[in-house]
Formats: structure tokens, sequence, C-alpha cells
């Protein structure tokens, strides 16, 4: 079984924040698999289904952000999940808008979400980071994270979210390199060479 979580801060007035790309992300693979409807269990949002003949857990934690670690390690705990099958969907300031890495372990870098989880569960799961982009200067970072996504990120974010549902198999099937591959292509396809002037 693997174990999907997507973090983010529960409410209305969060819903569009950057903050709350991972749970973006997770409510896409969720509908684009159609994955069973969303219901209360582990202090989460939870909805499960199947990519590439695995069963997938699918949780969006209902505990904020900064307290992400009791949900995920309520369900790891419950289920017995390897940390080698549970990815963890999340903005990342360092990375450019709609870029998108996955690493094992590692720090917090200042991300409070994966603090807890890494409190919770240890830190060798795998982290889907999502570029939101840096505002340029520390003082603006939490308003940037904590402020709705502008309409000129519209398009991006649009690609992006639809590429990291659709490859999500991918994920079960081990494949993380090739996954951050297929997604980066959509979001930034290659530019087609322009053609020769005569010389």
């Amino acid at each position: 079984m693997f174990l999907f979580a997507g973090l983010g801060n529960p409410g209305a007035k969060y819903a569009h924040n950057r903050h709350n790309i991972g749970f973006m992300a997770v409510d896409e693979i969720v509908r684009r698999h159609s994955f069973s409807p969303w219901r209360k269990k582990f202090q989460s949002e939870m909805s499960e289904g199947t990519l590439a003949g695995e069963k997938v857990l699918v949780l969006k934690p209902q505990t904020y952000m900064n307290e992400s670690g009791r949900a995920v390690g309520e369900a790891v705990r419950f289920h017995n999940i390897p940390l080698s099958q549970v990815y963890v969907f999340y903005d990342e300031l360092d990375l450019d808008p709609g870029k998108l890495r996955v690493k094992t372990g590692g720090g917090a870098a200042g991300h409070n979400g994966i603090r807890s989880i890494s409190a919770h569960i240890g830190p060798d799961y795998k982290r889907v980071r999502l570029g939101i982009g840096h505002p340029g200067v520390k003082e603006l970072v939490q308003l940037h994270v904590l402020g709705d996504f502008a309409k000129q990120d519209r398009e991006w974010l649009k690609l992006l979210l639809e590429s990291v549902a659709d490859n999500a198999a991918m994920l079960a099937e081990g494949q993380d390199e090739k996954y951050q591959s297929k997604v980066h292509l959509a979001v930034y396809p290659p530019r087609p060479n322009a053609p020769r002037k005569p010389e």
C-alpha cells in the first residue's frame, strides 16, 4: 500500500493559497483516477484507489499545516506503510513556479509541515516538492506562501496539477525520476528549434 499525503490548511479561506498546492495536487489525483469519495479518518480527509495495480491511500490532513505529522503518522502506523511508499506533496519556495522535484529524505528547509511529519515518522519518506517560487526577500515569504495564486499563475498551475495527476501511476511503480521528467516536459515543453537563416 502507498500513502500520498497532500499538505495544506483546511478551510475555504486557505483553499487557493500557494501553501495549499499539496491539497490541490492530491485533489487532482483523486479526481482524475476516480478514487473513492473523501471521508474523515486519521484526522484527515481520506480517499482510496488504485494506481498501477497498487492500493493508494490519499490524505489531506485537517490538523493545519504545522501538525501534519499527527495525521500522517497515524495512517502510517495503522497500515504499517513503509516510508519508501509514503509520498508527501507540498509547496517549495526554492523551486521556480511549476518545477517539480522528487527526493527521499533530507531536512525540512523551514517547511513546518515537513518538520512535523519527520518528527512523527522519521525523515526517510519521499517528498514531491512543487515549486511556487520565492518572493525575493525573506520578509515577504509568509505573505507569499499564505497568499492566493495570482491570475498569471493559472496557466502553469493547471499544467502542473494535470501532469502530477496524469502520471501518478509512475510513483506507484517506483519510477520517481521518470515521473519528474514527464511532469517537467508537460509544464516546460521543449521549444522547437528556430529555423536556420540561409547563409
